[in-house]
């Protein structure tokens, strides 16, 4: 099997952190080359609540790991 044993939680690490670092970094700098049409801001709720939902992945996978 490709990645052995482990292909599952590394996964689910890697894209609980790139969730959560990607919406904490579009809160502290949102992008500057806007279109017509975009948002000044990203919506501060739904970013924050995708950063603890990624935050939460990244550890659990990360016990995953560490315990398995």
């Amino acid at each position: 099997m490709l990645l052995g044993d482990d292909l599952l939680p590394l996964l689910l690490l890697a894209f609980g952190a790139a969730m959560a670092v990607g919406n904490g970094l579009a809160l502290l700098r949102p992008p500057a080359g806007r279109k017509e049409g975009d948002l000044d801001r990203p919506p501060v709720g739904r970013s924050l609540a995708y950063v603890a939902l990624g935050l939460l992945a990244a550890v659990w996978a990360l016990a995953s790991l560490l315990a398995g």
